[in-house]
């Protein structure tokens, strides 16, 4: 991972275009390729970035020009560099889930046609270049579906399943993958972007999973 801090602008020319004056800020560009620029005031999300697969070309002047596949592009403009440092991270192990979530993967993919008459498991742990999705299966139509699962459910577990999404969708051995996101609780406002990207909502009964109850699961 290279670390930069500049005082730099940046435009974004796309499906719409973006401007942000000269400032200091953080530029990441990580080993998959994607660039992003962060401000000191907005937790993880970043000001722009630009997603992988994507190109970096450091011209004269300082300009860095960051290309993807459709020709979008983020000319990122430097004044001044404070520091510049790269690091080898390796491989990550990953997030450890704990136990509840952990017990509903299993729980629900012994279970899968819970999610619906005619579902069948692909496998548990299906893994990505980004990380393990919780459960790959296919629907009665024999569609690829792709199932992440949270104990509560909110915005940056529909964000993670995005990117899942985004990257099993190039397999065309897979494609098209459909989205659930599952969790015991998921807050209004995770359901609101999950609809808008085409993602269904399952609300988890654990306890009926386990047996001890009536069955209580709904798909909305």
């Amino acid at each position: 991972m290279r670390l930069v801090i500049a005082r730099c602008s940046v435009d974004y020319a796309g499906r719409l275009t973006a401007h942000l004056p000269p400032a200091p800020r953080l530029i990441l560009v990580k080993a998959d390729g994607s660039v992003s620029i962060h401000a000191d005031d907005r937790a993880y999300k970043p000001l722009n970035w630009m997603s992988p697969p994507c190109t970096l070309k450091e011209g004269d002047g300082g300009v860095w020009t960051v290309v993807n596949k459709a020709g979008e592009k983020l000319v990122i403009t430097m004044e001044e560099v404070l520091h510049d440092s790269s690091h080898e991270l390796g491989v990550d192990p990953g997030l450890i889930k704990d136990g509840v979530e952990a017990h509903l993967q299993e729980l629900l993919a012994d279970r899968i046609e819970t999610l619906g008459e005619g579902w069948t498991l692909i496998r548990r742990e299906y893994p990505t270049a980004i990380g393990p999705v919780d459960i790959l299966c296919r629907n009665a139509d024999g569609a690829t579906v792709a199932v992440e699962i949270k104990r509560r459910g909110e915005i940056d577990g529909v964000e993670q399943l995005t990117r899942y999404l985004e990257l099993l969708n190039r397999d065309p051995h897979l494609a098209p993958v459909k989205g659930v996101f599952a969790a015991q609780e998921i807050k209004p406002q995770a359901r609101v972007l999950a609809t808008d990207r085409g993602i269904d909502c399952v609300v988890l009964d654990y306890e009926a999973l386990r047996g001890i109850e009536d069955d209580k699961l709904r798909l909305f």
